[in-house]
C-alpha cells in the first residue's frame, strides 16, 4: 500500500484507542522508510534501529496527542523519529562519516519527514528551491536539517567560521521560504 492510500489519521486515532492491529499496520507501513531515514540520519544501523524502536514506543503510548489540524498523521509519525534520531546525535552517539556529496543527493535518495508529508508537487518545489540555493547556502542547512548537526559542528566540518555559517544558514532559510511562497 503507498503512502497516499493509507489513512495515518484514522490508524493513529485507532491507536489511541489501544488497537494493536491498527499499530501493527501502522508499523508495517512506515518502519522501512523511518529506518531509512534515520539511517540516513546517524549513518548507523545499530543506533537507527534503536531510535526507530524508541519511535514506535512514544507513537503508540502518545497517539491520542495527534492532532489533525496541525498536520498530517504521516508527518507527526516521522517528526518523532526525527527528534529520537536527533536526540541520539546530540547525545554524543558518533556518526559513521559518509561522503559529505551524499548530503547533496539525500533529497532524492532517502524518505524524509518532511518532504513525505507535502504534496508531490510541493515536493518538487522544494527540490527546486534547495537546487537554486547556491551551495554555501544549501550545504549547511542540509547538514542541521537532515545530519542534525549543530552551526559549531558544521563550522568544524566545513572549516568555516561559526558566524559565518549562521548568516549563511538564515540567509539560505530566508531564501527558501521566499522561494516557496512565490
Amino acid at each position: 500500500m503507498t503512502a497516499s492510500d493509507f489513512d495515518y489519521e484514522s490508524t493513529l486515532q485507532a491507536c489511541a484507542r489501544g488497537d494493536e492491529r491498527a499499530f501493527q499496520a501502522l508499523y508495517r507501513q512506515e518502519a522501512g522508510p523511518m529506518l531509512g531515514l534515520a539511517i540516513s540520519m546517524l549513518g548507523r544501523r545499530d543506533i537507527a534501529e534503536d531510535c526507530l524502536h524508541d519511535a514506535f514506543v512514544r507513537i503508540w503510548q502518545h497517539a491520542a496527542r495527534y492532532q489533525r489540524e496541525l498536520g498530517s498523521g504521516r508527518a507527526w509519525v516521522h517528526s518523532i523519529l526525527r527528534y529520537r534520531v536527533l536526540n541520539a546525535l546530540r547525545s554524543g552517539v558518533r556518526h559513521v562519516d559518509v561522503d559529505d556529496d551524499f548530503i547533496e543527493r539525500v533529497l532524492d535518495e532517502t524518505p524524509q519527514a518532511e518532504a513525505q508529508a507535502l504534496q508531490q508537487s510541493q515536493q518538487r518545489l522544494l527540490r527546486h528551491c534547495l537546487q537554486r540555493l547556491e551551495r554555501p547556502r544549501r550545504h549547511p542547512i542540509l547538514l542541521a536539517f537532515y545530519r542534525g548537526l549543530t552551526h559549531e559542528q558544521i563550522a568544524s566540518r566545513l572549516s568555516t567560521p561559526l558566524g559565518t555559517i549562521k548568516g549563511r544558514i538564515r540567509a539560505g532559510l530566508r531564501a527558501l521560504q521566499e522561494c516557496l511562497q512565490a
